[in-house]
């Protein structure tokens, strides 16, 4: 591999590949991680990819030994369970902390150490408007989203001495063929495609965002 390396972690879904597309055709050298190896295999040709789970913290930390030095990390990493109070099991609260916010802790512990070497690094997690705005009837999903948002403003303040800038998008609702048949008319209207979601990331994690850190950008759509 040369110049600069892009993991992108959650690549075989949807966000993550639109993502590894685009960070590729602006450059970046790009390897996608995923725990299901058959999805990653829909990755455009030339995209690098290592299979694993990373909300597991060994396993993360063994997906980025691999993989070597990197110089940007996305994290497009979710999982979503509807469901309010009454709904709520002690396995869905776990599972949505070990993957929404789990995933992202774990896999910036493995790049830090490097980036931190290098003096230099970008990070971009993605969240979701319930973690920024209570939601009724996402109570386990909306709490795990809004710990990856304090998260990010926490990474923020630790490594943004080292020089390495930690921001998320935040989205909405994305129109993907995996939502669209849930999605009424209406709000399918206002939808973002991965690919605009995409852009955003690929601008945060640019030298034109050298200034940004510590940012959760909406990305609701219209």
């Amino acid at each position: 591999m040369s110049g600069r390396i892009a993991v992108v972690a959650g690549a075989g879904g949807y966000l993550g590949r639109a993502t590894a597309a685009r960070l590729a055709t602006d450059g970046f050298t790009v390897v996608g991680i995923d725990r299901n190896e058959d999805q990653l295999k829909k990755l455009p040709a030339g995209i690098r990819y290592e299979a694993g789970d990373p909300a597991d913290p060994a396993t993360a930390s063994d997906l980025i030994k691999r993989i070597g030095p990197v110089d940007v990390l996305v994290n497009t990493v979710g999982v979503y369970h509807p469901g309010g109070l009454m709904e709520a099991t002690p396995q869905d609260f776990r599972a949505m902390m070990d993957v929404n916010a789990g995933t992202a802790l774990w896999l910036t512990q493995a790049v830090v150490p490097a980036m931190r070497d290098r003096g230099a690094g970008s990070i971009v997690h993605v969240a979701a408007r319930p973690g920024l705005e209570p939601t009724a009837g996402m109570l386990t999903y909306g709490v795990s989203k809004a710990a990856l948002v304090h998260l990010t403003r926490v990474l923020d303040l630790e490594l943004r001495p080292l020089g390495i800038r930690v921001n998320a998008v935040a989205p909405q609702l994305i129109d993907t063929p995996k939502t669209r048949p849930y999605l009424p008319a209406d709000l399918l209207s206002h939808a973002v495609t991965p690919a605009e979601v995409a852009g955003t990331i690929a601008f945060l994690v640019s030298d034109a965002a050298a200034l940004i850190s510590g940012a959760i950008v909406p990305a609701y759509g219209s």
